[in-house]
This record gives C-alpha cells, sequence and structure tokens, in this order.
C-alpha cells in the first residue's frame, strides 16, 4: 500500500467470509461470479461508478478476473490466481490448506510459536506463502494464524471455487504474473486457454504464491504497469 498509494488511490478489501467482511447472505453460495457480485455492490455503495483498475492475489486475483466479465474492472492485475486448470486444481492444495486452516483453529499457539522465529517462518510458509517469508515480520505472521482461523467462509469458499475459470470473452487488458517458486499452482494450473489472447503473461523471479513480502516493490511495479 505505501508504494501505490502516492499515485493511485486505493480500495483495499476483505473477500466476504474472511478478515472484517461477513459472509454472503445465507443460501447465496460463494463462488467467485458471487463474490465478484458482492464486490461491485460494495463498490458502488462507496459511490464509485465506472469501471475502476483491479488487482488481486490468489483469490483475489480469480475475483479480478471474474469483476472483468462483469464489466467492473478497466484492467485487471491477476496474481497467481486459482482456476486457470483444466478440471480441477492439484490434489496437493486442498492437503496443504485444509491442514494450515487444521493447525490455526485446532493448536493456534504453537502455529504463531513456529513463525514467530524467521527460520521456522520460512520453514512453514514457503510452500503457502513464498521462498522469503522470513523477510515477513513475526506480527504479520501471528495476523496470518489468526486470519486464517476467524475465516467463517473458508470451508465454502474453497469448495465454491473449485471449478475452472472461463473467460475468453474477457476485453479489457488482463495481465496474469506467476511465480517461478509458486508450490501452490504448478503447471497444470496455469494453463492460458480460458483467457483472451491478448492476456498478458509474467513469469516472476524468486517469487512464490504470496510474494508480497518477498518483493513489496516488484509487485507494486507489476501492478501500476498493468493498470490503465
Amino acid at each position: 500500500m505505501p508504494y501505490l498509494g502516492a499515485s493511485r488511490r486505493l480500495i483495499v478489501f476483505d473477500i466476504a467470509g474472511f478478515g472484517l467482511t461477513p459472509a454472503l447472505p445465507a443460501g447465496t453460495p460463494p463462488t467467485s461470479a458471487n463474490l465478484a457480485a458482492a464486490l461491485e455492490r460494495s463498490v458502488r455503495a462507496m459511490g464509485v461508478e465506472g469501471p475502476v483498475d483491479i488487482a488481486g492475489n490468489s483469490l483475489g486475483g480469480l475475483i479480478a478476473l471474474e469483476a472483468a466479465k462483469r464489466g467492473l474492472a478497466r484492467s485487471v492485475v491477476a496474481i497467481s490466481p486459482p482456476g486457470l486448470w483444466r478440471d480441477h486444481g492439484a490434489a496437493h492444495v486442498k492437503c496443504l490448506f485444509w491442514t494450515l486452516r487444521f493447525l490455526a483453529t485446532r493448536v493456534p499457539a504453537a502455529l504463531k510459536a513456529t513463525v514467530r522465529t524467521s527460520f521456522l517462518r520460512e520453514l512453514a510458509f514457503a510452500v503457502p506463502i513464498s521462498v522469503g517469508s522470513r523477510r515477513m515480520p513475526a506480527s504479520d505472521a501471528a495476523t496470518a494464524v489468526n486470519d486464517l482461523a476467524a475465516a467463517t467462509g473458508f470451508e465454502d469458499t474453497f469448495a465454491c471455487t473449485a471449478p475452472p475459470f472461463s473467460g475468453r470473452d474477457i476485453a479489457v487488458p488482463l495481465t496474469v504474473a506467476f511465480g517461478e517458486h509458486d508450490w501452490v499452482l504448478l503447471k497444470g494450473s496455469q494453463r492460458r486457454e480460458n483467457l483472451p489472447a491478448h492476456t498478458k503473461w509474467i513469469k516472476m523471479r524468486r517469487w512464490g504464491h504470496v510474494p508480497m513480502w518477498v518483493d513489496p516493490a516488484g509487485v507494486s511495479r507489476l501492478i501500476l504497469d498493468g493498470a490503465q
């Protein structure tokens, strides 16, 4: 945010069912399309008219792509977006995140004690977040554990965002970036067929699945270059 806020107005949000945002209303499944619709309602309620530049990481990247389908986005930068697989994601992804969810909800003190030390934080977060996670402040790591434990929408959202994404008709500028050390979304989850031909694909050195702590300046440059 410090890098981007110097030149752009920022609207930073929690996805429905995560952080401080309540889950979607009962009976509304948290599909990526419904989450993007909720985002659009929130943006419009703020008085923001017209399309906006949207950047997102992981599930946020998928929602950004859905927002482009809805006409909410003027441009999209999607970092490590899921959904770009043929039928379903790799089996190890569910095992990885459900294990983290179990640890965060059942033994949070032990997990937070682990990530408090830079060496152990690197070991614990190298796959789900990124190699180089030792650079993440210990307070941010503890917050990540708390947020994962408190995410009321975790299970339903994980299940409802599993189907492959289709966005060949998106007309706005798209930038899709994956880290060369993204061990969550492997090559089979980075297929290009379901996005338009004008999509700009970028492979980033040293990045894992969540690169903000590893290379905040580089993430910011990517977003600003991809925005209108």
